[in-house]
């Protein structure tokens, strides 16, 4: 009898061994003990993800073992999100890199200072432009790796310009005076507006600032710095100047921007390099655009023909994972000339990676811009972008200046409304 309760008791060991709990009870064990995932949040599935993806194959050609999951999240909700975790000291669900804009980075590496993983050492800062280095750092040390420029041009049609009796080169170097002065010219020739503009938009009084070195701020990125900032004075003056001189078509959205530009009823695009798709998405213009550097403010020392609108860079945040978040950046947007290429030209993606620009896809010759190699020209005028601090505010103060600029246009003293804006930012910020 005992020899037969051990037969039975060795037979059920052998068939536990067998059973499926077993081997999923050994899946956990390796998943503990080795498996390898980095998650990554990103937004705009044609842009951020697909250069993601890209990234991915890179990697895992020489990282196989290693599980990339990359998630497509609205902006908005990636901002709600790692707000109301990391507000509540929780990293549960959290990504291990996530892209933050670069106009937001302050925000959140001031607010959560132990929520990110520092990066210092595992790229060269000093191969990124060196405008993206200030927003992705905090106190001397890096944070993030910067992705995409911002970097602005003026797409302008060729075909209206000649009408006008210019050509491209008229263009080149000047100040925005100069330019609503051609935009006179066109619409007279040509019966067509010189720009597009949305009144609830401050992004080309942005470019104007950036284009000086100056910003909302001070350099502390934190204290106002509106009223007594000549640059921002300039700037609004200038807004002012292209609506006085009838030579804007007003848009209220998106749809309407692109429409503009898209059925041809404007002539000049002043705008970061990231519409180029939405311009070229028009075929039966291809061959009619040209772009040249932005014009810079008149009567402002500082100010340069170049700036920046836009762009954003990836954050490794301080969870498990995170050494191997650090290592698949630094391999990738961080150090890889092939896959920048790579970028250009399936994705568009114009990166702040200096070493990229030497590569034969940068300077590609563009048939729908009658053979302007853009790619190259965006690239010098990354270099020369001034290089400011966005700190905690940037979109607060634009909520404020939006109101103030209509003030101003329906005829408040200009000095007035800068004061008031200051008041009303050292108010709601301080």
């Amino acid at each position: 009898m005992k020899k037969l309760l051990v037969l039975m008791m060795a037979c059920m060991m052998i068939l536990a061994a067998c059973s499926p709990g077993s081997q999923e009870t050994e899946s956990d064990s390796n998943e503990s003990s080795g498996a390898k995932e980095i998650t990554i949040w990103a937004w705009d599935p044609n842009f951020n993800i697909k250069a993601m993806e890209i990234a991915k194959e890179y990697y895992q050609k020489e990282n196989p073992d290693v599980e990339i999951k990359i998630v497509d999240n609205a902006q908005a909700d990636i901002i709600q999100k790692l707000n109301t975790s990391l507000s509540s000291g929780t990293t549960k669900g959290l990504p291990n890199i996530v892209l933050i804009e670069d106009y937001r980075a302050q925000s959140f590496l001031q607010a959560y200072p132990d929520s990110f993983h520092e990066i210092t050492g595992s790229f060269k800062a000093e191969d990124f432009a060196s405008y993206k280095i200030a927003p992705t750092s905090l106190d001397g040390k890096n944070y993030g790796l910067p992705f995409d420029t911002g970097v602005t041009g003026l797409y302008v049609r060729t075909d209206y310009l000649e009408e006008a009796g210019y050509t491209v080169d008229d263009l080149k170097g000047i100040d925005w005076n100069q330019y609503i002065e051609i935009g006179k010219k066109v619409k007279e020739a040509t019966g067509k507006q010189m720009i597009t503009l949305d009144p609830n938009d401050q992004g080309l009084i942005r470019m104007m600032l950036q284009s000086s070195g100056s910003w909302y701020l001070k350099e502390d990125g934190v204290t106002p710095f509106i009223a007594g900032n000549e640059a921002l004075k300039k700037s609004f003056e200038t807004y002012k100047a292209l609506l006085d001189a009838d030579i804007v078509k007003p848009n209220s959205d998106w749809s309407q921007f692109l429409a503009a530009f898209n059925s041809g009823e404007v002539a000049s695009v002043p705008t970061g390099n990231w519409i180029t798709p939405s311009i070229k998405a028009e075929a039966s213009q291809s061959g009619k655009w040209a772009v040249v550097p932005q014009p810079k403010l008149p009567d402002v020392e500082s100010s340069v023909n170049a700036s920046n609108l836009g762009g954003s860079s990836w954050y490794v945040l301080d969870v498990d994972g995170k050494e191997e978040a650090t290592d698949f950046l630094a391999k990738t947007f961080g150090s890889n000339v092939d896959f920048y290429q790579d970028l250009v030209t399936e994705v568009g993606a114009i990166g702040t990676y200096i070493p990229a620009t030497t590569g034969e896809a940068y300077k590609a010759e563009d048939e729908f811009f009658a053979g302007q190699p853009i790619i190259s020209d965006f690239s010098q005028w990354v270099e020369e972008i001034p290089q400011v601090n966005y700190g905690l505010h940037t979109y607060a103060i634009d909520d404020i200046l939006i109101v103030e600029m209509q003030n101003y246009l329906n005829g408040k003293d200009l000095d007035q409304v800068l004061e008031d804006a200051q008041q009303q930012a050292e108010a709601q910020l301080q």
